[in-house]
């Protein structure tokens, strides 16, 4: 039985990722694309498919673990019987090959330890040949090779590679594993305590330029280091979740491979990196998304491989039993092919967000958007797919449009406020007429609201977009009124759905947790009605869903009271630190209007 999703911690390195389990497992590693199958994966069946299990031998009484602050170096206390050791995980910055470093130290008594070492290469498939070096054993099939050094004594049983050992008080003992391709020679060794102390300094450096000093900092610290660990440093991509096909609903078919680019995603993450200190990241997305989205624009893509790849061919993996049986597992990811129009309003307000917080000018970049909008003139009539990548038919999405509308919003205040050319008053003709359909066809008079698509009487959470991105004022009645509506048709548990999932809309047999970015959107929205008490109310409920250790994933079961989805999620994460910036910013006002 695998662990559950919330007893996982993340480590990375920029280029990398792996989770680490609350009982010593490393049961998920993906080394640095999505399509390289250089990776061992527990987390998706067996522990046959992969793993490496570092934890004291006999019975534990007690297991507690944070991160190092300010750092994404995991710390795991055992107490046992015999003594207490601490397992220090962590991954290198590094510029070339990722390694793993696992470091036992004792803290207390002596403590008998066991690791088992199982690798398994291209998801789970390919049992590689072992043998020893001088430093400890070497894994190779294929392209790939892992390596892993240390002290400890090492022998082989059946497939896999144990090792058996005691510690004592104040005595360390590492283990270094490293990847890279089969065809190279071996990279040199690593002092581990040195590295170590380089990362933690390294980690330390980077959170000190968080602008963020309100009431939840070190969540939102911990969240802005988890949004860092997500981003691609050679190519300046962000990855949705280091994870694939870990289910919206526990034994369900809603599995995705998030380790992709969402334009989308990225576009929400690069705004809240800027907002909080990190400029330079903000920098190396736009260069991303550039090189990216460069070409014609009617083949936009809506998310891309970290290197800018266009072609996510889905592939079905089904020598996996799936995390607790929940099947098919999923590797790429056949929405790359869709049409969303919501991505172009969302990468314009991205790129207007870039200049205002005072990016230099790219020439590049406004040709690129304004070829874009030229092809949005006539493409914001068609229908899409819509936000939420439904596998059903085209509609016409009511938030698609009020994005294409945010599209050229943007684009007519990048061109009025930095004085950049293009066709304003054109632009400002499609803005009218979007606005137009929208509130003639996307609003349903006789219920009081917006609603999911044109004809639907359903609502949908990507509706609390619309004032927050000014389409229209929280004044309008027709805005309360759809709040209203989400309010009362798609709460569950205290939380929010994204909409009432059914085969007819998106494809697919219904049912998945609630959604945790949209639960905080909605505490935004009750925050511009000047509702703060049950804005915050909301926040502190996702609060108390972070497991511990600070980490979300994208949904929430509220029967089962487990994490579902994959994990940590980008966008859960960025709706936590957006929100509460704005509940910082709110809490003086209401100081204010108590004093009066």
């Amino acid at each position: 039985m695998p662990s559950r999703i919330e007893d996982y911690a993340l480590i990375g390195d920029c280029h990398s990722a792996a989770l680490v389990a609350r009982d010593g497992s490393i049961d998920w590693l993906c080394l640095p694309r999505f399509d390289s199958g250089a990776c061992f994966a527990a987390l998706l069946g067996a522990p046959e498919n992969g793993r490496w299990q570092l934890a004291p031998a006999g019975e534990i009484r007690r297991v507690s673990r944070r991160y190092r602050p300010n750092t994404l170096i995991l710390e795991t206390e055992f107490e046992t019987a015999t003594g207490t050791v601490t397992v220090i995980d962590f991954m290198p910055p590094r510029t070339r090959e990722p390694r793993l470093v696992r470091m036992v130290v004792g803290r207390s008594g002596r403590v008998a330890m066991r690791m088992q070492f199982i690798v398994r290469f291209d998801y789970g498939s390919v049992v590689p040949w072992v043998s020893k070096t001088p430093g400890g054993v070497r894994a190779i099939a294929g392209p790939d090779t892992i390596v892993l050094d240390t002290s400890a004594p090492l022998r082989g049983e059946g497939l896999t590679t144990v090792a058996e050992f005691t510690i004592a008080e104040g005595e360390p003992k590492p283990f270094v594993m490293t990847w890279y391709p089969s065809h190279e020679p071996e990279p040199p060794t690593i002092a581990p305590a040195a590295t170590l102390e380089e990362t933690e300094q390294w980690w330390q450096e980077w959170t000190g330029r968080c602008s963020y000093s309100g009431p939840w900092r070190e969540i939102v610290v911990r969240s802005l280091i988890t949004l860092k660990a997500l981003t691609y440093a050679p190519t300046g991509g962000i990855v949705a979740a280091p994870t694939t096909s870990l289910p919206e609903q526990l034994g369900g078919v809603r599995n995705w491979d998030y380790r992709i680019c969402w334009l989308r995603d990225a576009t929400f993450t690069l705004y809240t990196l800027m907002r909080s200190g990190f400029i330079e990241e903000a920098r190396a997305w736009r260069l991303w998304l550039i090189r990216a989205v460069a070409g014609t624009p009617s083949q936009v893509n809506i998310m891309y491989g970290v290197a800018g790849e266009r072609r996510l061919t889905e592939l079905e993996l089904d020598w996996l039993p799936g995390y607790e049986s929940s099947r098919p597992v999923r590797i790429g990811n056949a929405a790359h092919s869709q049409f969303q129009l919501d991505v172009f309003g969302e990468v314009a307000g991205a790129m207007h967000v870039a200049r205002v917080a005072g990016l230099e000018a790219d020439a590049d970049g406004w040709n690129v958007e304004r070829e874009m909008l030229r092809f949005l003139e006539s493409a914001w009539k068609e229908p899409d797919e819509g936000i939420w990548e439904v596998r059903g038919p085209r509609r016409h999405f009511t938030h698609s449009k009020v994005m294409a509308w945010l599209a050229f919003d943007r684009m007519i205040a990048s061109a009025e406020q930095f004085a950049l050319e293009g066709p304003v008053d054109r632009w400002k003709e499609v803005r009218a007429s979007i606005h137009e359909d929208v509130c003639r066809n996307g609003f349903d008079a006789e219920r009081g609201t917006f609603v999911q698509y044109y004809g639907s009487k359903a609502v949908d959470a990507s509706l609390l977009m619309i004032p927050q991105v000014g389409f229209l004022p929280i004044t309008d009645t027709r805005v309360r009124g759809t709040i209203e509506t989400i309010e009362r048709e798609l709460m569950a548990g205290g939380f929010v759905l994204r909409y009432p999932t059914t085969q007819e809309v998106d494809g697919l047999p219904p049912g998945e947790g609630v959604f945790l970015a949209c639960t905080l959107w909605l505490a935004n929205a009750l925050l511009l009605l000047d509702r703060r008490d049950d804005a915050r109310v909301l926040f502190e409920r996702i609060l108390g869903l972070c497991n511990d250790v600070g980490l979300l994933s994208e949904e929430y079961d509220v029967a089962a009271r487990r994490l579902v989805g994959n994990f940590p999620q980008a966008l859960s994460h960025v709706s936590l630190v957006m929100t509460a910036f704005r509940l910082a910013e709110e809490i003086p006002k209401k100081h204010e209007a108590r004093a009066t």
